[in-house]
């Protein structure tokens, strides 16, 4: 069990700007720890440096000192596209310039995180050495973005910065969505379908049914955990049927299988695909699946390092399962954590794992980027579902998406004829 809230539950705030602006004095700062580096050598940050707190009243935040990404040379550019990648999971991004300082650099940042639809704020750092810009300040908050003056090395502005964070907080991270807590109402009843193979961890549960029990609980529901030859004597014991049966996908087929046709079943990951991305999405692009040629490259996008098994689902069986369905082989590619290809377009098709260990934020721009390449993007559980012929029943508990799926696959149909 988790006794810290994993980095998917924080939200994610980036600390960018120029070399040597006070970015890890400010870190330093607000977590009271010298978590890192400082010097007056521009350059001493590399990769990014991540550090979680409690922020109250927001409670859990995941603080990225990126370095400085105005650097220069071999080395820099690899700096810069740590820094880059750390834009793609930034919930709430800060500017860090000195006072005194604005040019193209921070302009052109501003207007990135303006385009992201990412809540901005800046820091004046070192605001005891130059006067501020009246001018600059006026423009900013005619741009409604919030700014705050600090002295970093002096803990001048530390609590004015902590509440503007507070203030820029995405709504959607306050009233955070749910996974099941929709699903299952106060007193109603889950039944948790969980597999302990090789690639269940040594005492204890993965992520996301660990967030999944936690969330029932959260909203006073109940559940039972069952390994998957347990599920119909189970159910059979049961004297009020329960709201839903969730089950890893690896059992999916058997699931369904032992599951009544009046009970709800569906995959950890499918509703993973609801919490961290957008599951309509990527159930249209789970019809991408249908297109599929012998030959076709595909990209496997794991978000956790995990050192995969003999029969890893990402590796092994899924794409086991898809060149069956396809009836020839296919090429697959894999990425692992926070790497995801700039350039998809060489793929047909991408299928993402369930993303426990992202925020939803970096998800949602892994979705963007497929889009915008016109690159489909589906999910593990959904491509299973699908290739195993039961992605119509694992969707039943989500009516938008059922709709899409059954809309969309039939509109494909006609296009065939």
């Amino acid at each position: 069990m988790f006794r810290t809230s994993p980095k998917s539950f924080r939200l994610h705030i980036g600390l960018f700007g120029r070399r040597n602006v006070g970015k890890s004095s400010l870190l330093n700062a607000i977590t009271h720890q010298n978590v890192s580096i400082v010097s007056e050598t521009a350059g001493t940050t590399t990769d990014p440096v991540e550090k979680p707190m409690e922020l109250f009243p927001l409670g859990p935040v995941l603080f990225i000192d990126t370095a400085g990404i105005d650097d220069i040379g071999a080395l820099g550019e690899l700096r810069i596209q740590k820094t880059r990648q750390v834009f793609d999971r930034t919930d709430v991004a800060v500017i860090v310039t000195e006072s005194g300082v604005w040019g193209e650099f921070e302009k052109s940042l501003l207007e990135e995180f303006k385009l992201r639809n990412i809540p901005i704020l800046v820091i004046f750092n070192k605001a005891d050495l130059q006067e501020p810009d009246e001018e600059l300040f006026s423009r900013l908050k005619k741009e409604k973005v919030l700014f705050v003056k600090t002295v970093a090395s002096e803990q001048q502005g530390i609590s004015e910065f902590k509440n503007a964070l507070i203030a820029s907080a995405p709504e959607d991270f306050i009233n955070n969505p749910t996974i099941l807590g929709d699903l299952v109402g106060p007193g109603e009843l889950a039944v948790l379908v969980i597999p302990i193979d090789k690639e269940a961890p040594k005492g204890r549960l993965i992520m996301p049914q660990v967030q999944s029990i936690r969330d029932l609980l959260d909203n006073d529901s109940m559940c039972v955990v069952v390994k998957e030859r347990e599920l119909r004597k189970v159910l059979e014991l049961i004297k009020t049927p329960p709201k839903i049966v969730v089950t890893d996908s690896q059992a999916f087929l058997k699931v369904v299988a032992d599951t009544p046709p009046n009970i709800w079943v569906t995959s950890f990951s499918i509703l993973f695909s609801r919490f961290r991305g957008d599951l309509i999405t990527q159930v249209e692009g789970t019809l991408a699946i249908e297109t599929l040629k012998p030959g076709d490259k595909i990209l496997i996008a794991e978000s956790c390092s995990h050192h995969p098994i003999a029969d890893d689902i990402g590796r092994v069986k899924i794409p086991r399962w898809l060149m069956q369905y396809v009836g020839g082989r296919l090429e697959f590619d894999t990425v692992q954590g926070n790497d995801f290809y700039t350039d998809l377009t060489k793929y047909k098709l991408v299928i993402h794992c369930g993303a426990c260990t992202l925020n939803r934020r970096a998800m949602l721009n892994r979705i963007m980027h497929c889009k915008k390449q016109g690159v489909p993007i589906s999910n593990y559980g959904l491509t299973i579902a699908y290739s195993l012929g039961i992605l119509e029943r694992a969707l039943e508990p989500f009516p938008s998406a059922l709709e899409t799926y059954k809309q969309k696959s039939t509109n494909k149909i006609k296009n065939q004829r």
